[in-house]
């Protein structure tokens, strides 16, 4: 079964060439598969959809050396429309797949994680291939990896749930991806502002929601306010088994599964809270430092 795509993208794909270090782990990948049986015959399944991604006939090489090279040379030739390639090699492993059911062929968490690791920005979701960004880390909104604010066992906490959520949402595992910041999002609110001193008094609460209520009573009107209401009502909202419900479970009945596109949507946009979050926590911070230290000595 052929990938869903856009189809523009087999005359103006959006993004490089796929890199060679990943064409090798494609090709070897595809000769671990051939090794299970009928190793010829396998890799002319191979040969037979990248032709087709190249726009090639197809012809069945002399021997299984040859085979090897020619498919090898008929990747390389692919490798310049990404998705094409992606679509060959996935509908090569799918073919295989439904012919020999009791072997093990690359997977779409597999070719996810080599597009990942080469900085191809597709995922594979099948039926669907779904442009990913620019590629890497480039494919999330930006949140910094060592923010100030955190003493460094919490910063190691940090980057550690910031990765587990981009190598779930990269795997396919939206939800997860979601959970995991929204739990980041709960961590850096209670631990960087509870306590903290503001022109209105101090943060009190001990909790995500009293917490934010203060900081957004001592900060009514601003932007700062603001945002905080955005990232409270998407709390809620994903909190909810009508919702999200990726902390309180799903309503099986009434809830909505949540998509690849809308993971992503939810992702990038508690990150976005985040970074903003840790920047005014920051700049709250530096004009408290500043005021004490500006502030008169007894003598």
């Amino acid at each position: 079964m052929a990938l869903k795509y856009d189809m523009r993208w087999h005359f103006t794909p959006p993004s490089a060439p796929v890199p060679n270090g990943a064409i090798d782990e494609f090709f070897a990948f595809a000769k671990r598969v051939a090794a299970q049986g009928g190793r010829q015959d396998v890799l002319e399944t191979f040969k037979e959809h990248f032709a087709i991604a190249t726009d090639r006939i197809h012809n069945r090489s002399s021997s299984e050396a040859w085979a090897r090279a020619d498919l090898r040379t008929m990747m390389d030739e692919a490798s310049e429309n990404a998705p094409r390639f992606i679509e060959a090699f996935s509908d090569s492993c799918e073919l295989i797949k439904r012919q020999s059911p009791s072997w093990v062929v690359p997977d779409a968490i597999l070719i996810n994680q080599v597009m990942q690791k080469h900085k191809i920005p597709f995922e594979l979701h099948p039926p669907d291939l779904l442009f990913a960004g620019t590629g890497g880390s480039e494919a999330f909104v930006d949140v910094p990896t060592r923010p100030a604010s955190l003493a460094d066992q919490a910063v190691e906490i940090f980057q550690k749930s910031l990765q587990r959520s981009e190598r779930s949402l990269s795997e396919g595992r939206g939800r997860e991806a979601v959970q995991e910041l929204i739990w980041l999002l709960e961590s850096v609110t209670t631990t960087a502002f509870k306590g903290v001193d503001t022109d209105a008094g101090k943060i009190g609460g001990t909790y995500f929601n009293k917490i934010v209520q203060d900081l957004r009573k001592k900060k009514r009107g601003t932007t700062f306010d603001q945002a905080l209401d955005w990232a409270t009502r998407l709390h809620g909202y994903l909190s909810s088994p009508t919702g999200g419900g990726v902390r309180h479970g799903l309503d099986l009945n009434t809830g909505v599964a949540m998509s690849p596109r809308e993971a992503r949507l939810y992702a990038n946009l508690i990150r976005s809270y985040l970074a903003y979050l840790l920047a005014e926590h920051e700049a709250m911070t530096s004009v408290a430092t500043d005021q004490t230290s500006d502030s008169p000595r007894r003598q």
